[in-house]
């Protein structure tokens, strides 16, 4: 949590624990809170597609196999881990999240199998990576295809024999994680340019799941925007609000490009910024106009990288 420097004064190093164990208990609340909301979700709906997702994965939560899970950005890739996690034989270990899009691609492979005490000149201590924090349980792998050609190769080597070697050691240790893994791109025309390796592919694919587009399952948004509509009002301690049936239609009749994220997003937009609490589909248009034209105001603009920035923001 810190350090202490020498000749330490007592009465900081008193702050300095009671800091640390504040801090502890801030941690401890904040992943109960994450755990109370992750068993609250699952996937709504009860279209043709849903059904069938949710019979997949009820049936590829009861083995160990790895699994691969593609799907459009906003589908519920991440969802979908977690359910197969949370039915399987491993749901009371951990379920560990790496994306690997956003990790530094020269930290990546310490975020993974950790490092020993001081080989990092940034993090002198000891790093405990990802395949071991997640052993006897799932690792997440989100965003599978931004892994460099290097950090493929890896973790091709530890999914083939099953032990990690952290950074800076010459000692391996055995794992049992069950990996699953996501991409929202075509795996295999990165494999004809060169940029995925097909053995990999081939370790990770054992097992597929194919989220379907929101547009495909039209008929599951009614339920969605309910659901969303009660999380929504609870999370932010309002009165509960309600979409008429017309407004219900019009929802379903838009073509959602971010899939349930967007919808979500949407709903959550419209109930925070409506001043009555049924909302019809004179408001959705409404707001739809305001937000469209200070996106398109704000794209053309001749505005600066910081002004896009912070005009965003404020918008979204």
């Amino acid at each position: 949590y810190d350090f202490i420097s020498k000749p330490f004064d007592v009465e900081r190093l008193k702050l300095t624990i009671q800091n640390g164990l504040n801090y502890k208990k801030l941690l401890a609340e904040n992943e109960s809170m994450k755990k109370k909301f992750d068993a609250d979700a699952e996937f709504l709906g009860s279209s043709e597609e849903m059904k069938r997702l949710k019979d997949q994965v009820t049936k590829i939560a009861s083995t160990s196999s790895r699994v691969l899970i593609t799907g459009e950005n906003g589908t519920g890739k991440e969802l979908a881990a977690k359910q197969v996690h949370k039915l399987s034989d491993r749901s009371d270990k951990p379920f560990i999240h790496v994306n690997c899009a956003i990790i530094p691609k020269d930290l990546l492979e310490v975020e993974l199998f950790g490092s020993v005490e001081g080989y990092l000149s940034f993090s002198p201590g000891k790093r405990i990576g990802k395949f071991e924090m997640a052993n006897g349980g799932t690792l997440f792998l989100d965003e599978i295809a931004d892994l460099s050609m290097d950090s493929q190769a890896k973790l091709l080597n530890v999914l083939s024999e099953n032990k990690i070697e952290p950074l800076g050691s010459n000692k391996e240790i055995p794992v049992d994680v069950r990996v699953i893994s996501s991409t929202n791109r075509n795996l295999n025309q990165l494999i004809t340019e060169g940029k995925f390796r097909e053995d990999l592919f081939h370790r990770l694919n054992v097992l597929t799941l194919i989220i379907p587009p929101l547009r495909s399952r039209k008929e599951d948004i009614p339920e969605l925007v309910c659901h969303f509509t009660k999380e929504i009002c609870l999370k932010n301690e309002m009165p509960e609000k309600s979409f008429t049936p017309k407004a219900l239609e019009y929802l379903s009749s838009l073509k959602w490009p971010g899939n349930v994220r967007e919808l979500k997003n949407t709903i959550e937009r419209l109930i925070i910024l409506s001043d009555s609490d049924i909302i019809d589909r004179k408001n959705i248009e409404s707001e739809n106009r305001a937000y469209s034209s200070e996106m398109d105001k704000l794209v053309n603009s001749d505005s600066t990288l910081r002004d896009f920035q912070d005009i965003s923001e404020n918008i979204f």
